[in-house]
């Protein structure tokens, strides 16, 4: 047999192979689609079949967006073993009928490790490597690599470029959305992909290093390999911005996992979307560590007392005037601040102890012998003026004048509205803002409401006696339901040996009740985002970095047990608050007992470029060392310069945009352009909307679509994105704009697969 037919069998074998796993992937969907319709069909007779009911829908439709997942891409390994095991690799794991046998190995199992690590020196057992290419579900291309060369079997597909797999993905037209590596995983990224989910694990690595694509098949792959923990207290994603949550928004889902919160810095407290925008000096001061104790001070502020001199006359419509002095007050406040509870837990105590002193001056008052003798009034009268006080207005006035009841939007709103007298001199007017509790918050007020939150905490004894009202109702009403089934009961089979029982005979009211509560049928990500209190599983940072001291305070309320990756690169620090140092991240909370590791391969820019942007950044750090590209284009960057910016913007867009034969990540695409690639222009944000005046069939504001042909974008924006073609506008404007311009000069610059151009105001040449 020659060698092209030989490797035409192969191809056949493989596409019979493939053919025959989406047979049995339609089958698996069509099945747990009519498993969902019946059980959403059933009536639940009593609470225990509705739960059985919803986790059944649960489970099957979790199974279906895996089935859904696993449609493109099916398959995309397979190894053969020296001793005879064969396996294929794909997104998820299938079995045949019998529910045992493997048809393909989901890539996170064990088993699968090989694909990623074997090498020539180390084939860890294997002797052939094959990786298939598939278009929808036909096969394209094999590429076979040989780690066992005493073997002299070979197919044809042998490929002397072991990585021509992982240039033909690098290589392909960008879409606008960040596509899995599931078939292009290298050894390093495995390894952290696979890493024990306690503790904290650093992943560091300058741009193009896959940072972002190992954070989220680490979540896929911590989520398949502890399930049932992670599963029932979710995983949280935090990404700098919603552009950038939707361009990673695809990923993990395609993976089969949809248990993922994903959220941005301003989206953490529940019922705040953060879009205003600080001066980066207000950012800087608002994220600073301090400002916990700022907020303290200006929660203990709250809790007055009255003047030296001048107490409180309280008007009781029975009583007359009582009088609430400063050294009662300051008593009640002790006695309040002693327990140690937040705000508005510790308001009840101070209210008893005012209610205490307040009635202690009437029965002195209203009880005095005249004789000089003891207190006329017995206990129970004592009692029943404590009552009345307690009831009174007028006193719920002065208790709520001295120790109010707060809520972090209303205490922020107030400190930033008069922020004098607790920040030093000449901060006060960076932060002050007018505004109301409900105003459009900025991302760096975020971590402000939710150590309000912590200070203040929350009395939910009214929440918990009205649910407990409610509950009594419901006890109430199966009572009598009950009842009326107990009164209707039948003689008629009186004589009978078996006896008939009826509803009255087998459950009591409190349990018929139980059966009638509503379930919660939100999963335990969407149960999360509207619970403050709520605590992943683990949580993954992306652009860590770029987190302020007082985020970092709301992010480690949201994982006690420390289970966390965080991903970033400290030259690429943007934000006037960004810490940009792992030690001062950690120190407050971990000490020095935290795993870093470094990604140093760029896959994503070529060599010609990331000299360029190397040059830039070492400007600032001259022993500063890129990450080492693995391609090269042969295309340099070039540069122009042009006294209209807007108009050579455009007409460097007409030039530049990609079209033609180059095909997208999916393999779509070709001569008529479709899917041939993404470009982005990148300039300061002051510029942008003369750019998007030049360039009207742009995506432009705060979250523009990705999958248009082109966008336009800040160096805020472009963090963590990557297109085909990047013409950065004004650089030198970027570089001038914020405190760490020259790093988001240096992002901008690194976000282009294929071109780069830099286009400066003449002037400024």
């Amino acid at each position: 047999m020659s060698t092209g037919d030989q490797a035409a069998g192969e191809l056949r074998n493989e596409q019979r192979f493939i053919s025959g796993l989406y047979a049995r992937l339609d089958a698996l969907r069509d099945q747990a689609e009519r498993a969902v319709k019946a059980a959403r069909k059933e009536v639940g007779k009593n609470r225990q079949a509705l739960v059985e009911r919803e986790v059944l829908v649960a489970e099957q439709s979790g199974l279906l967006a895996a089935y859904d997942a696993g449609e493109n891409g099916l398959c995309f390994g397979r190894l053969e073993f020296r001793d005879g095991r064969d396996h294929h690799i794909g997104r998820i794991g299938i079995r045949e009928g019998d529910d045992r046998t493997p048809l393909v190995i989901d890539w996170r199992a064990d088993v699968a490790r090989p694909f990623y690590l074997a090498t020539g020196h180390a084939p860890m057992g294997l002797r052939r490597r094959r990786h298939i290419t598939t278009r929808g579900r036909e096969v394209t291309a094999l590429h076979d690599e040989i780690l066992d060369l005493r073997d002299p079997t070979r197919t044809g597909h042998e490929n002397r470029d072991a990585d021509a797999v992982l240039l033909a993905a690098l290589d392909a037209a960008r879409t606008g959305r960040m596509s899995d590596i599931v078939q292009t995983i290298q050894a390093e990224q495995d390894r952290i992909i696979r890493a024990p989910h306690q503790g904290v694990l650093v992943v560091e690595g300058g741009p193009g290093t896959g940072k972002t694509a190992v954070a989220l098949h680490r979540a896929a792959y911590l989520l398949f390999a502890h399930r049932e923990l992670l599963a029932r207290r979710a995983v949280l994603i935090v990404g700098p911005g919603p552009a950038f949550l939707d361009y990673i928004g695809e990923v993990l889902p395609a993976l089969g996992e949809t248990g993922v919160l994903l959220a941005t810095p301003g989206e953490l407290f529940p019922g705040v979307r953060a879009t205003g925008t600080d001066t980066p000096e207000a950012a800087e001061i608002k994220g600073r560590a301090t400002m916990a104790e700022v907020l303290a001070r200006v929660v203990r502020d709250r809790q007055a007392v009255p003047e030296t001199g001048a107490p409180l006359e309280i008007d009781h419509e029975d009583y007359g005037t009582l009088l609430l002095d400063r050294e009662m007050a300051e008593d009640a406040r002790w006695d309040a601040r002693g327990t140690g509870l937040p705000h508005n837990l510790a308001r009840p105590r101070f209210a008893f102890r005012i209610i205490d002193a307040l009635t202690d001056q009437l029965v002195e008052r209203l009880g005095a012998d005249p004789f000089g003798g003891e207190n006329l009034l017995d206990r129970s009268d004592v009692v029943q003026i404590g009552k009345e006080v307690a009831a009174s207005p007028e006193v719920h006035a002065a208790v709520e004048t001295l120790w109010p009841t707060l809520t972090p939007k209303r205490l922020v709103a107030d400190f930033l509205a008069a922020p004098d007298g607790y920040l030093p001199d000449g901060e006060a007017e960076f932060v002050r803002r007018e505004t109301t509790a409900e105003a459009d918050w900025t991302p760096a007020d975020v971590p402000l409401l939710d150590e309000a939150a912590e200070l203040l905490g929350e009395d939910d004894t009214a929440a918990k006696a009205a649910a407990l009202r409610r509950k009594n109702q419901r006890i109430a009403y199966a009572q009598g339901v009950l009842d009326v089934s107990y009164a209707s009961r039948t003689y008629e089979f009186e004589d009978a040996e078996s006896e008939v029982l009826a509803a009255h005979d087998i459950i009591d009211a409190e349990r018929f009740a139980e059966r009638h509560e509503e379930l919660d049928h939100r999963t335990a990500a969407e149960r999360a985002a509207a619970d403050r209190t709520w605590a992943f599983g683990h949580v993954i940072v992306d652009e860590a970095q770029e987190l302020s001291a007082m985020a970092w305070r709301l992010l480690m309320r949201r994982v006690p047990t420390r289970s966390m990756t965080l991903v970033g690169d400290p030259a690429q620090t943007g934000d006037a608050a960004g810490l940009g140092s792992w030690d001062e991240i950690l120190a407050p909370y971990v000490g020095d007992r935290y795993e870093r590791v470094r990604l140093g391969v760029n896959y994503r820019t070529p060599a010609e470029i990331m000299a360029v942007a190397a040059e830039v950044r070492r400007a600032g750090d001259p022993g500063f060392e890129p990450p080492r590209s693995v391609r090269s284009t042969g295309v340099p960057p070039w540069e122009a310069a042009a006294e209209d910016l807007p108009g050579a913007v455009a007409a460097a867009v007409g030039r530049e945009q990609p079209t033609g034969a180059r095909k997208d990540e999916d393999g779509n695409g070709g001569e008529d352009g479709a899917g041939a690639g993404r470009l982005a222009v990148i300039a300061p944000a002051a510029l942008l909307p003369a750019l998007a005046a030049a360039l009207p069939e742009a995506a432009y504001g705060p979250v523009p679509d990705l999958t248009r042909p082109v966008v336009l974008l800040d160096p805020r924006q472009a963090k963590g994105l990557e297109f085909d073609t990047v013409l950065v506008a004004d650089p030198d404007g970027i570089r001038a704009t914020a405190p760490h311009g020259v790093n988001d000069l240096y992002v901008a610059l690194t976000r282009a697969t294929q071109r780069l151009g830099v286009i400066r105001p003449l002037a400024r040449k």
